[in-house]
């Protein structure tokens, strides 16, 4: 028997890209997986797609950015699963572009998905897994939490954020038997480089799914340990020395 089946999971951003490989992965697992996303389409589609696969999902419309939004999915979950045991704070979304041609919208957009939404998520979450005796938070951070480069300073700062929002929740909710744990990955083949960057070198990137790997790891530990941070770099990629 897996660690993981019957477990109930929420995985946000997860129609596409390293979220969908981290379903997948759950899924494969026995888990109980929300495919939240933005674009409910194409959660569904994956849902139906791990359906026939033998895996047990649902889709989920999320909008992450949104208190209602956020509290809604958590409560639905809920109430049709009996619990929820693992959130994964997956979704993000970034704007390459120098401080003077990045407007005070894009960098709202950026802070209100990549901090704000995992910070909502794990609120509501927090509260369902402390009446019910524990759970598990992942947030998937990324090199730019522990490094800087140039035309990302929204990206940088949301996820340097979201690395201490982790260490921070990680000693506030280990008393309540939650346990908080940061994936910081580097590259991967993945739309969120590959569609902005369409001259990076693939072979330099990781495969997703090795990431998601990591998050299963994570996930599967005994009761008495957690691993607060977890770093799954490419082997060629250099956006950490």
């Amino acid at each position: 028997m897996s660690a993981l089946e019957g477990r109930v999971a929420v995985v946000t951003g997860a129609g596409r890209g390293l979220g969908a490989e981290i379903a997948r992965a759950l899924a494969g697992e026995r888990a109980m997986v929300a495919i939240a996303d933005l674009d409910l389409e194409r959660a569904r589609a994956l849902a139906g797609t791990l359906e026939r696969e033998g895996g047990r999902c649902a889709a989920w419309k999320l909008d992450v950015r949104s208190e209602e939004s956020a509290e809604t999915c958590v409560a639905e979950v809920r109430q049709r699963y009996g619990k929820l045991d693992i959130l994964v704070n997956n979704a993000a979304v970034d704007y390459t572009l120098p401080l003077g041609e990045l407007s005070v919208a894009q960098w709202d957009a950026v802070i209100a998905t990549n901090l704000r939404g995992p910070f909502l998520l794990s609120k509501f979450a927090g509260a369902v897994m402390e009446r019910q005796g524990g759970g598990h938070i992942v947030n998937i951070a990324s090199t730019a939490s522990r490094r800087a480069w140039p035309n990302a300073c929204a990206y940088h700062a949301s996820k340097w954020g979201l690395l201490g929002l982790t260490h921070a929740l990680h000693a506030e909710l280990r008393p309540r038997r939650i346990k908080v744990s940061a994936v910081i990955a580097g590259g991967m083949r993945t739309p969120f480089l590959l569609d902005r960057f369409p001259d990076i070198d693939p072979g330099v990137l990781q495969d997703p799914a090795h990431v998601a790997a990591a998050v299963k790891f994570i996930l599967t530990q005994p009761d008495e340990t957690v691993i607060p941070e977890i770093m799954v770099l490419p082997m060629r990629e250099t956006s950490w020395p």
